[in-house]
């Protein structure tokens, strides 16, 4: 927005008069404010200025300390047809005062918005229309006619040109084997009339609006070049001696017409089917849920549900809402959520996600997010808005589309003089200048990449990937290096028992997962009963460590006795007769017991960086039992996706706050050479930015001790639980916490750039060969029109293409 002369801007957070009066000087220092006054009582400030931008105004507004509240909003818009009404229709919005940015994407025929809070959506509609094109809020109203029908409209009308055109066509047809035919002249002009100005009907007034708008579209190239073979036609008929039988070109405008119908109507047939991502996701949510009200079940409407509500999920339902799980065992089916495959179990304690398909048992679940705060609605978000976006290389084709139709319409009145100078007829001349103008369609231009930006993040999000915004797209393609954080990232981020040695009953060798224990061995699950003994009832993470390895090798554990905590050491009380503590170190040294046999293994393994845990008989007779090392362990696909990393070329490092010898472990374990350890959250963008000196950085975390770190890189990537979707530092989040995804997004991402630069390059190379052979005679309008509707429909099937893409999965 330019030219501000009065403008009246919402502020937010304004507490006293001494706020107004900051706020007042931050806006006198913006170049162009001649005037601002502040109304602490409206909350609003009323300014008075010259040529100065809304964002300069709001960036100082936000610099005083306060907010200018703003809004979200999607409009739908009807009539666009190529890559300049785009233009227009952005050009048009950021006009209105109020409008902070704005995204027009033709594929979904969508504008994105984000305006102030106090800005009336009546003045949007408004300038819409006054640019030529109808708009309706997606929020308050929908379209007239829905997709199916607006399809059906389209077929209905493509079925009836081309009806009416072969006839017209026929004795072209005829001629290439030996058969001379043709229509009388009435009958053609019968024909041809109703597709010229009933079916065509469309581009004229499309045309119009362009025209009265000041500028230049796809229809205004297709109304002035059938009307001008229709014209030629009415002269050459008018001016036929009698009896003659006249040279007509209905035919070519009555099939130009027919054939781009077709086009648009296979262009919206593709187009509908880029948008399937978000169409499934949608049909994922339910419209009505069972309630549990004093032990009664009522069938409610979703919007009638409230927090903390108890909902009944049969066998077969989907969940309608996020919440806990609070009574009964089933399975939960989260394919079209987070891409995973198998089922995953639930039970009291357990979160589940609106969407997903409950599978054998009944659940009573509690009601934690409804509406828009569930993770389903944020997916739908964030699909919509990467789906919305414009990658960077777009701006190339919005340079284009701004002077595209006046050059085309230049281009073919040269063409018309240049053949009337060279001695040609009017005739010759004026159908060479319709080649040009039905040829050179910008269609193909508008179209090539937000078709494959949508079929390739739709795709994506199938997957259990969501990009979030173009540019992650457009910048993952060129990554060279991928920092990883280790703790819930490459690990799983909980403690389990990685060594065991046990001093109990007959030698053996050691359970250590594979690895050396330096010949140190006995009866494990001896110990690990006695472990989980005096554990038992204990929520702290190595006591739960000790519980689920019981629990996995099925032992029984009784209870302790007498059981205290000792404050800095562990834990103490009697098992089966026996005074058992289980702690650190410290209270080995207390106990004033050697290591004795398991020094050796002690050692090794606090040089790796693990947590050790001593079992210790104290009574009757003192002495070690054994020895625990805690640690975190390997998520499943951690080694596939390093692997397929390097595979690639792609040169992975480690950042993490741990210590030394645990990152060492994991690294090597992985294969990673590059390992910063024992950094902090806030250092970590300073190892980003280092390796960003020669290389294209991503970095991999959790998102949120590594926040820094995912804004700092040049694609963060975020590794989600399905419970938190919308981290707002990276650009790509993935919804399980699989590291296959990782390079599975990059790849994706790969694809769908090389999609966008295919499209482009075919969107262009159709008006780089095409407008000369029209200009040079070499094409008949017919075939520029037959071109002209296959440019866009290859453009949008090629980007359908990535709907086939599903992730690598080996080793």
């Amino acid at each position: 927005m330019s030219s501000l002369t009065a403008f009246d801007l919402p502020i937010a957070g304004m507490t006293c008069a001494s706020c107004a009066g900051r706020v007042e000087r931050a806006l006198q220092k913006v170049p162009g404010v001649q005037r601002a006054s502040v109304n602490l009582a409206t909350e609003q400030a009323r300014i008075e200025a010259a040529d100065t931008d809304l964002p300069a105004l709001i960036d100082a507004v936000e610099s005083a300390g306060y907010q200018v509240p703003s809004q979200r909003l999607e409009l739908a818009i009807d009539g666009m047809t190529c890559a300049s009404c785009v233009g227009r229709v952005e050009r048009a919005l950021e006009k209105v005062p109020g409008v902070r940015s704005v995204t027009v994407n033709l594929a979904s025929e969508r504008a994105h918005l984000q305006v102030l809070d106090s800005l009336d959506s009546s003045l949007l509609l408004q300038a819409i229309e006054a640019a030529g094109y109808h708009a309706e809020r997606l929020d308050e109203s929908r379209p007239a006619t829905s997709p199916e029908q607006h399809l059906q409209h389209e077929r209905w009308a493509v079925l009836l040109a081309i009806a009416l055109a072969l006839p017209l066509l026929a004795p072209m047809l005829l001629e290439w084997f030996g058969l001379h035919w043709m229509l009388p002249v009435w009958a053609q002009f019968a024909l041809a009339t109703p597709v010229q100005f009933i079916l065509g009907a469309r581009f004229y007034k499309a045309a119009y609006k362009a025209v009265r708008a000041g500028a230049g579209n796809m229809d205004l190239l297709v109304a002035l070049g059938t009307s001008a073979a229709y014209g030629l036609s009415l002269y050459q008929w008018w001016t036929a001696p009698a009896g003659a039988m006249p040279h007509l070109y209905l035919e070519a405008a009555a099939v130009v017409i027919s054939l781009v119908l077709l086009g648009k109507y296979l262009e919206s047939r593709a187009k509908r089917q880029t948008a399937s991502a978000i169409r499934a996701l949608e049909a994922l949510r339910p419209e009505h849920a069972i309630r549990l009200r004093d032990g009664h079940e009522e069938p409610v409407a979703i919007a009638a549900l409230r927090l903390d509500d108890l909902i009944v999920v049969k066998p077969g339902e989907r969940f309608p809402v996020d919440g806990d799980v609070i009574e009964g065992q089933s399975h939960a089916d989260e394919a079209l959520i987070s891409g995973e495959n198998l089922p995953v179990p639930k039970q009291p304690g357990d979160p589940v996600t609106a969407g997903a398909i409950n599978g054998e048992g009944r659940l009573l679940v509690r009601t934690r997010a409804l509406g828009g705060e569930t993770v389903l609605a944020r997916i739908i978000r964030l699909v919509e808005d990467a789906q919305a976006a414009k990658a960077p290389i777009q701006k190339l084709v919005d340079k284009v589309s701004t002077v595209f139709v006046p050059l085309v319409i230049a281009i073919a009145a040269a063409t018309l003089l240049g053949w009337l100078r060279a001695g040609s007829s009017l005739e010759t001349a004026l159908l060479n200048a319709v080649a040009v103008l039905v040829i050179a369609c910008p269609c193909a231009l508008g179209l090539a990449t937000p078709t494959a930006i949508m079929a390739g993040t739709g795709v994506a999000a199938r997957h259990g990937i969501l990009i979030k915004d173009a540019e992650a797209l457009e910048v993952a393609h060129a990554i060279s290096a991928i920092a990883f954080d280790k703790t819930g990232t490459l690990t799983s981020g909980t403690a389990q028992i990685v060594h065991l040695a046990s001093l109990l009953g007959p030698r053996l060798r050691g359970d250590d997962g594979g690895k050396e224990d330096h010949g140190v061995g006995g009866d494990h699950n001896g110990l690990l009963q006695l472990a989980g003994a005096l554990q038992r009832g204990s929520e702290h993470p190595l006591a739960r460590a000790v519980l689920a390895a019981c629990q996995a090798r099925g032992l029984e554990v009784s209870s302790a006795t007498a059981s205290q905590a000792l404050a800095g050491r562990g834990i103490a009380g009697t098992v089966d007769g026996r005074q058992l503590a289980l702690g650190n170190r410290r209270l080995l040294a207390e106990s004033g017991l050697p290591a004795g046999e398991l020094a050796a293994s002690a050692q090794a393994w606090e040089a790796e960086g693990r947590t050790l845990s001593w079992l210790i008989e104290q009574a009757p007779q003192p002495r070690v039992l054994g020895l625990f090392a805690f640690g975190d362990s390997l998520k499943p696909g951690a080694t596939q996706a390093i692997r397929q990393l390097n595979a690639r070329g792609i040169r992975s490092h480690l950042i993490t706050g741990d210590n030394h010898g645990s990152a060492q472990v994991v690294a090597a374990a992985l294969g990673i050479t590059d390992v910063h350890a024992e950094v902090l959250p806030a250092d970590k963008s300073a190892i980003i930015a280092q390796l960003q000196k020669n290389a294209v950085v991503a970095m991999v975390g959790d998102g949120i001790n590594d926040a820094p770190a995912l804004a700092a890189a040049d694609v963060g990537i975020a590794m989600g639980g399905g419970t938190d979707v919308a981290m707002h530092a990276a650009g790509i989040t993935l919804m399980r916490g699989d590291p296959r995804l990782v390079p599975a997004a990059l790849e994706i991402s790969r694809r769908t750039y090389n999609k966008i630069r295919q499209n482009l390059f075919w969107a262009f190379i159709y008006n780089l060969v095409g407008i000369p052979l029209a200009a040079f005679g070499l094409l008949n309008p017919v075939l520029a029109g037959a071109a002209m509707a296959l440019s866009s429909v290859s453009v949008v099937s090629n980007a359908l293409l990535l709907k086939t893409w599903k992730p690598k999965d080996h080793t």
